[in-house]
């Protein structure tokens, strides 16, 4: 699967949370062998840290493509992760970007539909179209948007 990642684009992202900014499209679904792909990179940088995860890949309609977990992750991570990768590709931007709008007093994007307010979840992008997400859950925000970023090969 040829994967062109657009790290402006997550940078327009979580500048322009609440505003009515411009997203990317929606592109065709990422297959089963792209979600496999990115969840075997996710689990590949969480086990070099000894993080306990669930990852889950869903498609830009934020249907359940691919999933998995660690051995002793969290039994609410397993819901989490699905939930994040589902805000990343139906909202077509990073979860963090929820986490920042409501800290900064946004309360209404709290009571939207699928918000999971939290990082880790992140849009799968290809030829700057938004075909899934993937979203992590068992370590901290920080640390699991760390795993989601090696599963799309952003540093």
């Amino acid at each position: 699967m040829k994967k062109v990642l657009v790290a402006a684009a997550l940078a327009a992202f979580a500048t322009a949370a609440s505003a009515q900014d411009k997203r990317p499209d929606y592109g065709p679904d990422i297959n089963a062998a792209g979600a496999k792909k990115i969840a075997a990179e996710v689990l590949a940088e969480c086990t070099k840290n000894s993080w306990n995860v669930a990852v889950a890949v869903v498609d830009n309609h934020g249907f359940l493509v691919y999933f998995e977990r660690m051995d002793n992750t969290q039994t609410a991570s397993m819901d989490i992760a699905v939930g994040k990768a589902r805000a990343a590709a139906t909202y077509r931007r990073p979860t963090r970007v929820f986490t920042d709008v409501i800290n900064k007093g946004g309360v209404a994007t709290a009571t939207l539909p699928g918000v999971f307010a939290s990082p880790g979840g992140l849009p799968i992008m290809a030829d700057g179209k938004v075909i899934g997400g993937v979203g992590v859950s068992g370590a901290t925000g920080d640390q699991d948007e760390q795993c989601s970023k090696a599963g799309l090969g952003i540093k």
